[in-house]
């Protein structure tokens, strides 16, 4: 009976030996998992926080830049509000071009001439020693003879008293400075820009406004240059500009200097 009694020990007991070390792996990961978590966590937080400062700054630069003659933005009034660059203007190539003493502009399509023949042949009348420049140098008008578009030269010093020839629209004042010379005061200004174009061998400024005064709109281009003021405004009662307020528009900013 003495061999009955030798058997092995059962083996269940090695194998919950050998399962011991599995939780301390598994805590092992599952703290790299939080370490993971946390990193990640703080990364993204981080991300959060960047991106929300980098809102805030371009919202910042939205508010503070201004808008011009690039012509994304929408510039403000010069009394308040905002208004489009110009508003839109057409390609006006295929218009005919008039050309008077010293400029040329783009008269609109079915526009007629409607400057006095008196008035051409004799610029000025006398009245004792001084002599009365004629209203217009260039005047047209729509078939209906509700729209116009006017060309008026002007000595400068008439404009800003000076003992020096102006030759430049900037010696007459800033943007706004010179608004006063050339929007009538009470009148609600939509838009105003200084802008620069190439002339010949130099860079001219000219300086655009449009407005509205007594019921009519009206858009305006001014430049210097030799000491003499060239106006061109274009207008229409304000029930007509949004139909027409392209075209009109566009043939004021035609004006150029020859």
């Amino acid at each position: 009976m003495a061999p009955a009694l030798l058997p092995s020990p059962p083996h269940p007991k090695p194998p919950l030996l050998h399962h011991n070390p599995s939780p301390a792996r598994l805590l092992t990961r599952c703290a790299a998992s939080r370490r993971d978590f946390t990193i990640h966590t703080a990364v993204a937080g981080a991300a959060a926080s960047a991106s929300a400062a980098m809102s805030r700054v371009v919202a910042a630069a939205a508010e503070e830049a201004p808008p011009l003659l690039a012509p994304s933005p929408t510039p403000p009034s010069l009394n308040g509000g905002a208004a489009p660059f110009l508003g839109g203007i057409a390609n006006t190539r295929s218009w005919s071009q008039y050309y008077g003493s010293g400029f040329s502009i783009r008269v609109p399509p079915s526009f007629d001439d409607i400057l006095e023949p008196e008035d051409f042949s004799a610029p000025m009348t006398y009245y004792g020693d001084k002599a009365k420049i004629r209203a217009y140098a260039a005047r047209f008008a729509s078939p209906d003879r509700s729209e116009l578009v006017s060309v008026v030269i002007k000595p400068s010093n008439q404009l800003k008293i000076t003992f020096l020839e102006a030759k430049d629209i900037t010696e007459l004042g800033t943007l706004k400075e010179a608004s006063k010379l050339f929007v009538p005061g009470g009148a609600k200004i939509y838009s105003a820009r200084a802008i620069k174009v190439k002339d010949q061998e130099d860079i001219r400024t000219y300086y655009f406004y449009e407005f509205r005064f007594d019921k009519q709109h009206v858009a305006l281009m001014t430049t210097v240059d030799s000491g003499k003021t060239y106006i061109a405004a274009a207008t229409a009662p304000e029930t007509r500009w949004e139909a027409d307020g392209v075209k009109l528009r566009s043939a004021a900013v035609s004006l150029s200097l020859v």
